[in-house]
């Protein structure tokens, strides 16, 4: 039977990712026209570091309140504030209006981690990988139709990918409201479990399984974020890239990563095991920045694609064995602590990738993979200690919504 529950979510995380995506064409011309300034590349740096900070900062927040008070209430608010948001973004003429607009949907933005807990919630333990899988697919989905659409709607006014995202979250905010339901079956955590946010971080630090695993699952996150820095740069200064090339690459890599995340995470998992398809994960990971590093051809990237959309795997199968090392008390609380992770190397990966690759001599372009694929070889015995370590641990069964 279709699991409707999991269909309505889903969706939701496909309009919230194409939201975000809409106004990344035109933020460049926005931030020139309200600021009267033609170099605008210090002011767009900040912009840009302001979503995931926010992330960061209020993921926890939003994660443990939905263990509070519910998914659903915390993904209805925030998806009401996000819509109202777009729309004064679009229409202000202020500077500073624009910057607290992008704080807003940063905080916003971080309902992704209600979102993995509700799937959490509706998701027996051996369906986790699969469907957090299925989850980032949707999210890469969005988040290349957005752009694409973005700079469609965005040649006509820079206003415009800003008002068509307030519509795409209004339309999220309204299937919200009269579709999704409650995946949580009490109504908040019973009074002596209710703990303050800091300590209930602090009480991550006794957790002797846990911590180590959100240690490795932020160095991988931190390594994954140097494609994604150094693919424009990498590409013009070393193969001679356009502007086209740089786009039909970034699309290119967005459909075979959804295509792996949707088909490829469950029967990996089912065959290797989720500690297997972390590794296996990885090894595709470190393969393919020892590739870039070594590979003279522009059209070399097309095939070392299916190497690192491979890699993705890893992470899916990750959060699937992270959810079982806290009870359903605690998956909002767990998911916002990833995010927060997530979003943290956001900020920190692209500066350091970057920083190394200005650093890199001329004859040895591609250090800085080198370097990644460095990391990557020093996790793998963790990963190996670590998933042994917390192999097994029991985690009850959850009936799924419909």
């Amino acid at each position: 039977m279709v699991n409707r529950a999991l269909i309505v979510i889903l969706a939701t995380v496909v309009l919230d990712a194409v939201g975000i995506g809409l106004a990344l064409p035109v933020i460049p011309s926005l931030l020139r026209e309200l600021s009267h300034q033609t170099r605008i590349a210090g002011r767009f740096g900040y912009f840009m570091a302001i979503y995931p900070f926010m992330q960061f900062l209020f993921s926890p927040v939003l994660g443990r309140l939905s263990d509070r008070f519910g998914r659903r209430p915390v993904l209805l608010v925030s998806l009401g504030v996000a819509t109202i948001d777009y729309l004064v973004m679009g229409l202000s003429p202020l500077l500073g209006v624009l910057y607290v607009g992008r704080a807003l949907a940063g905080m916003t933005g971080a309902n992704l981690a209600v979102a993995t807990a509700y799937i959490a919630d509706i998701s027996s333990p051996d369906e986790r990988a699969r469907r957090f899988g299925y989850m980032n697919a949707c999210f890469g989905l969005g988040f290349v139709g957005g752009p694409l659409l973005g700079g469609l709607v965005g040649s006509l006014s820079p206003r415009y990918p800003f008002l068509l995202a307030a519509l795409f979250s209004g339309l999220n905010l309204l299937m919200g409201i009269f579709v999704l339901r409650e995946s949580r079956k009490s109504g908040g955590e019973p009074e002596q479990e209710r703990r303050s946010f800091i300590a209930s971080l602090l009480s991550i630090r006794d957790n002797r399984t846990l911590l180590p695993l959100l240690m490795i699952y932020f160095l991988v996150n931190l390594i994954g974020q140097i494609p994604g820095s150094l693919w424009i740069i990498n590409g013009e200064d070393r193969f001679g890239w356009d502007v086209w090339m740089v786009g039909l690459t970034f699309a290119a890599f967005g459909i075979l990563h959804a295509v792996a995340q949707a088909f490829l995470t469950e029967p990996t998992t089912r065959r290797l095991g989720e500690r297997g398809a972390i590794l296996f994960g990885v090894v595709c990971d470190c393969s393919a920045f020892v590739a870039m590093a070594l590979i003279t051809q522009g059209w070399m990237v097309f095939a070392i694609m299916f190497l690192f959309t491979a890699g993705g795997i890893a992470l899916p199968a990750f959060q699937a064995i992270l959810s079982r090392q806290v009870s359903d008390e605690h998956q909002g609380e767990l998911q916002g602590t990833l995010v927060s992770l997530t979003s943290l190397t956001e900020v920190v990966g692209p500066i350091a990738a970057t920083s190394i690759y200005a650093a890199s001599p001329p004859s040895a372009p591609g250090l800085v993979w080198l370097v990644g694929a460095g990391l990557y070889l020093l996790c793998v015995p963790v990963i190996l200690r670590q998933m042994a370590a917390s192999h097994g641990k029991p985690v009850e069964a959850v009936e799924a919504v419909r």
